[in-house]
C-alpha cells in the first residue's frame, strides 16, 4: 500500500487558521502555552499535524464556556501519548469543570445582584462594598477596601 507524503499530514500555520477559524496571533499563542505545538521545516516555517484542528477545537470550545487556559492545556497534556480528545475525554473533562463553573455561575449571580448596589456607592471605597470587599472579609483586619493599602496605626 503506497504512504501518504508526510506533506499532506501536516498544514501550515495560514492553512490551520483557515480551517479552524482561529487567527494565526490565537495559533501562535496557543502554541506559546502548549496547547498546540509545530514542527520547523527546512526554512524555519511552522508546520502542524492534522490532529492540531481537533486541538484548537477543543481549545476553543472549553473556552468558550470559560475554562482557563492552563485547566485546558493541564487536561490535553493528561491524555495518553499527546492524542488528540475525542468524545469521552469531552464528557470526562466537562464534568470535572461542571464545580467550577457552577462556582462561577453563583458568583456572577452574586454581582448581578449587588451591582445596583455599587453603582450607587459609585466609589468601591466602602467598608463593606460587596463587590470590593465580599462579605467584609477585610474589613475583619481593617476598614476601606481591599484595594487600599493597611494604615499603619499611630501610637
Amino acid at each position: 500500500m503506497p504512504q501518504i507524503p508526510q506533506t499532506l499530514h501536516e498544514l501550515s500555520v495560514g492553512q490551520l487558521s483557515a480551517r479552524s477559524g482561529a487567527a494565526v496571533s490565537a495559533l501562535h499563542f496557543y502554541e506559546s502555552k502548549g496547547l498546540i505545538s509545530s514542527s520547523r521545516t527546512s526554512g524555519n516555517q511552522r508546520r502542524y499535524s492534522r490532529d492540531a484542528l481537533r486541538r484548537v477545537a477543543f481549545v476553543r470550545a472549553a473556552q468558550r464556556v470559560g475554562i482557563p487556559l492552563a485547566t485546558i492545556r493541564d487536561a490535553l497534556a493528561e491524555l495518553p501519548e499527546e492524542r488528540t480528545p475525542n468524545r469521552e475525554d469531552w464528557a470526562r473533562l466537562s464534568e470535572a469543570w461542571r464545580k467550577e463553573l457552577d462556582e462561577r455561575i453563583g458568583q456572577l449571580h452574586r454581582l448581578r445582584d449587588h451591582l445596583t448596589d455599587c453603582i450607587a456607592c459609585g466609589c468601591l471605597s466602602l467598608e463593606t462594598c460587596v463587590l470590593s470587599n465580599p462579605d467584609d472579609i477585610t474589613g475583619e483586619r481593617i476598614t476601606g477596601s481591599r484595594l487600599m493599602p493597611e494604615r499603619k496605626q499611630s501610637s
